[in-house]
């Protein structure tokens, strides 16, 4: 197991679960969406600055960091809920001394991962695109004494 920078060959897996982990956890937004979305977001991700957990030579999960803005960590649906998240929002925190992201208000599951992790809610917006309300969600290292 370890965590590692995306390289090119890892781009097709990194897609996929993607695009799945988007039609499952918003199930609100018309698959079309992200249908539409996915050659885009293929074309950036060897742009983007991704770190991707693998297992027993196998993509399981990535997150995507744009600064000190998350784009989002994405998990394959067979090992969901086994941690594998966390380890990689931690990896993030290890690199960043402040983290914010935006997340759907109807993803409560991850509302509710992200409150747990040390983020709060800040501010709500609108996306224009899906035309979902999100809520900006900021974590911030503690300050060493």
């Amino acid at each position: 197991m370890q965590i590692r920078k995306l390289q090119k060959s890892d781009i097709d897996r990194v897609a996929d679960i993607w695009l799945n982990a988007n039609l499952n956890a918003h199930y609100f937004i018309p698959s079309q969406y992200w249908n539409d979305n996915f050659e885009p977001v293929k074309d950036m991700l060897p742009q983007a600055e991704v770190y991707v957990y693998e297992c027993n030579g196998k993509i399981q999960g990535f997150v995507g960091i744009n600064g000190g803005y998350i784009e989002g960590i994405f998990v394959s649906e067979e090992v969901r809920s086994q941690g594998i998240g966390k380890l990689l929002l931690n990896y993030a925190k290890d690199r960043k001394a402040k983290l914010s992201l935006n997340v759907y208000q109807k993803n409560t599951r991850a509302i509710r991962f992200y409150e747990r992790e040390g983020f709060d809610i800040k501010c709500e917006g609108l996306d224009e695109a899906t035309g979902e309300k999100y809520y900006e969600m900021i974590w911030e290292r503690e300050p060493e004494l």
